[in-house]
């Protein structure tokens, strides 16, 4: 396993509410965890993120932590498909924050085209889960 250059440590409440929605309901992989440590590393078609539970002297903490974690930053998962995980989502009875819909974000004289929605994960952190469409020239 390579390591991204760029991975995402979540500060979890409950590591094993965190990994059942991630690895049951959206289908990440666990690559490696530390039960005593109540850390996982896991990964989904090439993203990859740290999920690291709360301890009592958890000294890289930069402030209080309050429901949602995640205030302020949202993560872009770029996916094969977002379907599935939509779907997965609303199986479980999920709350989708924003609904499946299509984007174009100018990218110079181009139009970047994607599918995506955003759901928040149990600590409130905000997921956007994003489907390429292809790109289209603005004239």
């Amino acid at each position: 396993m390579n390591f991204n250059k760029l991975i995402p440590e979540f500060v979890v409440s409950d590591i094993i509410k965190s990994i059942d929605f991630y690895v049951r309901v959206l289908g990440f992989k666990i690559e490696y965890r530390r039960d005593e440590s109540g850390f996982a590393f896991i990964s989904f078609q090439g993203s990859q993120l740290m999920l690291d539970e709360i301890k009592k002297d958890y000294s890289w903490q930069t402030g209080r932590l309050e429901h949602p974690f995640g205030r302020g930053i949202n993560f872009q998962i770029e996916v094969d498909d977002i379907n599935p995980l939509f779907e997965s989502l609303k199986n479980n009875n999920w709350p989708i924050k924003v609904m499946p819909e299509e984007n174009r974000y100018r990218k110079g004289n181009r139009l970047l085209g994607c599918k995506e929605f955003l759901v928040m994960d149990p600590d409130g952190y905000l997921l956007r889960f994003s489907e390429l469409l292809g790109e289209k020239s603005i004239r």
